[in-house]
């Protein structure tokens, strides 16, 4: 039976996060948007301090004093802050593209389908703005 159990066993393996992923967690969790077991489950962090060392190591609470003063962020923190906000604003932009470009396309289209029935059918589909 002994066996038997040992066969069932998966050994964990150590997964390496980016620091960006890393900061993004800490992010969500400080300002309330995750709990920390919500944070583990939503990622797939195995362990279930590691959320709670990144608070510490990245996080704005001050752990040593035990009070909520926010602490200065270092130059680095600032810097990978500061990059994770541009990559997400600059994917922000490509999609907000994508969808004026569809809109305009969409537009033309239509403005085809008019131009058709209207001639197709021998009428003005269009309202006049002159009265």
């Amino acid at each position: 039976m002994m066996e038997n159990n040992k066969s069932q066993y998966v050994k964990r393996t150590q997964k390496d996060y980016s620091m960006s992923l890393k900061l993004q967690i800490v992010s969500e969790v400080e300002s309330g948007q995750l709990s920390l077991k919500g944070a583990t489950r939503k990622y797939g962090i195995q362990g279930n301090r590691t959320v709670k060392v990144w608070l510490q190591k990245y996080g704005n609470f001050d752990w040593n004093h035990k009070v909520s003063a926010m602490k200065k962020k270092t130059p680095e923190q600032e810097l990978l802050e500061l990059k994770l906000e541009l990559e997400v604003a600059k994917k922000k932009i490509n999609r907000l593209e994508a969808e004026a470009e569809r809109a305009d396309h969409k537009a033309i289209i239509f403005d085809m389908m008019i131009d058709l029935a209207e001639k197709e059918y021998k009428i003005d589909i269009r309202k006049n703005s002159s009265p």
